[in-house]
C-alpha cells in the first residue's frame, strides 16, 4: 500500500497537469483567435498548429518555472496540501472565467492560488513579498507594453502600406498571419506551461525527491504534453470574445497583434518573467483597435475583461485559502 505522502505528491502532480490542460483550452484564444476571426486559418488547422507549437515552446526553457517555484513563497512553508489547495484555487477560477468567456490570466490564477494557500498555512510572513512584487509588476506592465507596441506597430504598417489597395493588402497579410500565429503559439508555450513546471518542482522539493530547484525533464515533457492536449481541445467561448467581440480585425491587424504580442512574451520569458499571455495579446488588440479609432473597441467587452483581470489574483487566492481550510483537517501535510 502506498504511503500517504506518496499519494499526496501524486495528487499534486495530477492536479498540476489538470491545471495545465485547462490552461491549454482556456488560453487557446491567445494564440489563434485573431487568425480564426480573419479566416487566415480554419478552426481545426489553427488549433492543431497551436497545440504542436505550445508543446515545442514549453520545452525550450525553465526560467519562468524557476521564478514561479522560488519567487513567491518560502519553500520551508510549502507542504503538499498547500500546493494542492493552491492549484485547486487556480483551476476553479479558470473554469469560472472560461464558462463566462472571459480571457482572464492563468498566470495570475496560479500565483494567487499558491499565495492564498500559503497564507492559510503559515500567514503573511511566509510570502516572499519582494518576489511577488516583481512578478505582479511584470504582469501589470506587460499589458501596458502590449498596448503601446500594438498601437505603434499598427501605425507603422499604416504608413508603410498607406497606398496599397485593401484587397491585395489583406490577401498578403492573411498568408503572413499564419507565420505570426505560429510564433504566438510558440511564445505561449514558453510562458504558460512553465507555471505548472514550477509548481510540480516545488512539490517534489517538499516531498524530498529533489534537493535543489531544477525542473526534471520528465516534468517538462508532462506539462508540455498536458498543455498541448488542452490546446487541442479548443476554447471557443474565449476565442469568440477575443477574436470577434472585442475589436473587429482584418488580416493586417491580426498579423500586427500576433507579432507584437509574441515579441513581448518571448522577451519576458528570456528573462524568466512570468507574463500573462492573455493580458499581452488582449492589450495588443486594444492598441491595434485604438490605432483605428476609439469606437473601434467594444468598451463593454473591455470592461468585462478588466474586471476579470482585477479579480483574478484575490479571487483565486480566496478560493485556495478556503480550500486549504477544508483540506488541511482531512489531509494534514
Amino acid at each position: 500500500m502506498l504511503e500517504p505522502s506518496v499519494i499526496m505528491v501524486c495528487l499534486v502532480i495530477v492536479a498540476a497537469l489538470i491545471f495545465d490542460y485547462i490552461n491549454g483550452f482556456h488560453d487557446t484564444a491567445n494564440a489563434i483567435a485573431t487568425c480564426i476571426s480573419t479566416r487566415a486559418l480554419s478552426v481545426k488547422s489553427a488549433i492543431i498548429m497551436a497545440a504542436v507549437l505550445n508543446f515545442a515552446g514549453a520545452m525550450i526553457s525553465t526560467k519562468v518555472a524557476t521564478t514561479i517555484g522560488k519567487g513567491i513563497v518560502d519553500a520551508s512553508n510549502v507542504t503538499q496540501t498547500v500546493v494542492l489547495a493552491g492549484i485547486i484555487g487556480a483551476i476553479i477560477w479558470n473554469l469560472i472565467t472560461w464558462y463566462y468567456g472571459l480571457p482572464s490570466s492563468s498566470s495570475h490564477a496560479i500565483i494567487g492560488g499558491i499565495a492564498g494557500a500559503v497564507f492559510a498555512h503559515a500567514g503573511a510572513t511566509a510570502l516572499k513579498w519582494a518576489g511577488l512584487k516583481k512578478i505582479i509588476m511584470a504582469l501589470i506592465l506587460s499589458p501596458i507594453l502590449g498596448t503601446a507596441v500594438g498601437f505603434i506597430f499598427m501605425m507603422v504598417l499604416y504608413r508603410v502600406f498607406r497606398n496599397s489597395p485593401p484587397s491585395g493588402l489583406n490577401k498578403g497579410f492573411r498568408r503572413l498571419q499564419v507565420a505570426s500565429a505560429a510564433l504566438m503559439a510558440f511564445s505561449h508555450g514558453t510562458a504558460d506551461a512553465q507555471k505548472s513546471m514550477g509548481v510540480i518542482t516545488m512539490a517534489l522539493i517538499s516531498f524530498g525527491s529533489l534537493k535543489t530547484f531544477e525542473v526534471p525533464w520528465e516534468v517538462m515533457v508532462a506539462c508540455a504534453t498536458a498543455m498541448a492536449f488542452g490546446t487541442a481541445a479548443g476554447g471557443w467561448r474565449i476565442i469568440k470574445t477575443v477574436g470577434r467581440d472585442f475589436v473587429k480585425l482584418k488580416p493586417v491587424h491580426g498579423f500586427c497583434v500576433e507579432t507584437a504580442s509574441a515579441g513581448v512574451i518571448l522577451g519576458a520569458s528570456a528573462f524568466g518573467m512570468p507574463t500573462s499571455t492573455t493580458h499581452v495579446i488582449t492589450s495588443t488588440i486594444l492598441g491595434v483597435g485604438l490605432s483605428k479609432r476609439l469606437n473601434a473597441v467594444n468598451w463593454n467587452v473591455a470592461k468585462r475583461i478588466l474586471v476579470a483581470w482585477i479579480l483574478t489574483i484575490p479571487a483565486s487566492a480566496l478560493v485556495a485559502y478556503l480550500t486549504y481550510q477544508v483540506m488541511n483537517p482531512l489531509l494534514g501535510k
